[in-house]
């Protein structure tokens, strides 16, 4: 008996086709069993035809390689990667790719970003001309809204939207207000009154009614003054009161004899110059200068100022005194061939000494400060004999030099003018007036009769004078700011200290013109006002440094002849004995004279 379902050759290759039957756990009787078997033994009234199974095929095309999904839970630079991966393939939408280009340009450059990165974005420029931006800004000061002026703003508004709605979206010029509101904001007077009624209710006011609303006779509310701010005022005026005081008592001008005796036995004050040295120290007018040397070494120093000294001046000829003055506010005179001892100070200034000059025989000098004002003393006794200000500080101040003119006083003030002061009148006579910056130096040539003058402005100017007209102007684009000057003994040629490192000589007897083969240089005074300076016979020129040398240059040559190491500061101002072979006295503003 053959079982369904089951092949009698194993050399047949392939399953039967033939389903399967399940056999099921019945209840069948044995007869039932018994009679299906003989009707259908094989199964074969069962058995339907054959079906082979259909294979459904489709062939699709791949444009883009896989990759990887995007990270599930929606982040928005996150990548799924793993560990084996070495190439990652990404698909950019169309968006990402045709979205504009955001953040600054070139975020790296740190010279080019200086002051735009901030700590809450990057700082860029927006276009937009001055009246849209005006425009915008008095919008929303009026009604309180404006464009939003963000980059994604988007055409938005920002402020009082409502208010903006209202006003139809309007802007400050195109927004005006109706007939009935300019009534409603309009103020309103009062009535006028009645005429026949003087005074009380109802009186006349006419056009001098007040506005409805207003409160008569409300003054404006005044804060009360609280301790701590009565304390804090009460302190200021005090110090106030006392820096005045002390101004008052500075300014008071006084000076103090530091000798023993006014007058020697023959009744003779230190005015008188002394016969008993072995130098001839009153030579006649025509007598020759007597030949210079070099100084090789310091033989004296004087003591005396607390703080540096500013300017230095000999007396004149003789050169037996000398004047100094100092930050500390006070003006010393000094003896030179005995002791060396300070003889008289005097005390006038409130703040620093600016300058000193003699006038022609010395018995008078002139000194300026920083305390504006401008002060002549009487050098024997000690006594101001007369104070100017007007307002600004003198930065240069010189008697004019000829016999006839010795009350008149030239000054370089640092609001860019020269005035010309006559003592006799107490009043300023003239005003020079063309510099564009504050003047540094005054310097007398041609006889007197004519004055050159330097700035901050770097012009040197020439002034007739007497006349406020510059009749010479030099300029040039390599010229510098020149803070000192000097003048050669035989009048030809005066030399300016320029702040480029280099004293530059000009020619005053054919027509002010630079000489341009003269020039010294190898010295270092950028930055401070060293003077310069002539040795009495003109053979050399000398200059003090930044460093605290004293260096010397041959007149004829330009060479440097000698390198003084003078000061341990910046030496700010020197001069020559007129009588001596070998001498010199030179100033530091932060050490003592020497």
């Amino acid at each position: 008996m053959l079982l369904a379902q089951y092949d009698s050759s194993d050399d047949e290759a392939g399953p039967s086709n033939a389903p399967v039957q399940k056999v099921e756990d019945t209840d069948e009787t044995d007869e039932q069993i018994e009679q299906q078997v003989q009707t259908d033994a094989f199964g074969i009234a069962t058995s339907g035809p054959s079906k082979v199974a259909k294979v459904d095929t489709k062939v699709s095309v791949a444009a883009a390689p896989d990759v990887l999904k995007e990270d599930p839970n929606d982040m928005a630079n996150a990548l799924i990667t793993r560990s084996t991966d070495k190439v990652i393939n990404v698909n950019i939408s169309y968006d990402d790719m045709t979205r504009p280009v955001q953040g600054p340009v070139d975020p790296f450059n740190a010279r080019k970003n200086e002051g735009m990165n901030a700590m809450n974005g990057h700082v860029e420029e927006q276009a937009m001309d001055s009246y849209e931006f005006e425009r915008q800004k008095r919008t929303f000061d009026v009604h309180g809204y404006a464009l939003d002026p963000t980059a994604n703003g988007g055409g938005g508004w920002i402020g009082a939207t409502d208010a903006a709605a209202a006003n139809g979206f309007g802007m400050i010029d195109n927004v005006r207000a109706t007939n009935r509101q300019r009534k409603e904001m309009k103020r309103k007077r009062k009535a006028k009154g009645d005429a026949s009624i003087v005074d009380g209710e109802g009186s006349y006011l006419g056009p001098w009614a007040d506005y409805e609303g207003d409160k008569a006779g409300e003054e404006p509310e005044v804060e009360e003054e609280t301790d701590e701010w009565r304390a804090e005022k009460k302190r200021r005026e005090d110090l106030k009161a006392a820096a005045q005081e002390r101004n008052k008592a500075a300014r008071e001008e006084k000076s103090i004899f530091h000798g023993k005796e006014l007058t020697d036995y023959a009744g003779r004050t230190y005015m008188h110059i002394p016969t008993d040295v072995d130098v001839r120290l009153n030579p006649p007018d025509d007598a020759p200068a007597p030949n210079a040397y070099v100084p090789e070494r310091c033989i004296h120093t004087w003591h005396g100022h607390n703080k540096g000294v500013t300017a230095i001046r000999l007396f004149p000829k003789s050169g037996h005194l000398l004047l100094s003055g100092s930050m500390d506010t006070k003006i010393k005179l000094w003896d030179v061939y005995h002791e060396g001892n300070v003889l008289r100070t005097f005390m006038g200034h409130s703040q620093a000494v600016k300058d000193v000059n003699y006038n022609n025989k010395g018995t008078r000098f002139i000194s300026s400060s920083f305390d504006r004002t401008i002060k002549v003393w009487d050098t024997e006794t000690g006594q101001c004999v007369q104070a100017f200000s007007n307002g600004k500080i003198a930065n240069v101040v010189k008697f004019q030099p000829d016999p006839d003119k010795q009350n008149i006083f030239l000054a370089g003030m640092q609001d860019k003018k020269i005035i010309q002061y006559d003592l006799r009148s107490h009043e300023i006579v003239q005003t020079y007036d063309q510099h564009l910056g504050p003047v540094n130096t005054i310097t007398f040539i041609d006889n007197n009769r004519r004055f050159l003058t330097t700035s901050d402005d770097k012009t040197i100017r020439g002034w007739d004078y007497d006349i406020p007209v510059v009749i010479k102007y030099i300029a040039e684009p390599y010229m510098h700011s020149m803070p000192a000057a000097a003048k050669h003994p035989n009048g030809k040629y005066v030399a300016f200290q320029s702040l480029d490192n280099q004293i530059q000589i000009y020619d005053t007897m054919n027509g002010i013109r630079q000489h341009k083969k003269k020039h010294f240089s190898g010295h270092t005074t950028a930055g401070y006002a060293c003077g310069i300076s002539f040795s009495p016979d003109g053979k050399y020129i000398s200059s003090g440094t930044g460093g605290g040398d004293v260096v010397f240059w041959d007149w004829k040559t330009g060479r440097i002849v000698k390198r003084l190491n003078a000061h341990k500061q910046v030496v700010i101002d020197h001069c020559w004995l007129p009588n001596e072979h070998v001498s010199g006295a030179g100033a530091s503003p932060k050490l003592p004279a020497r």
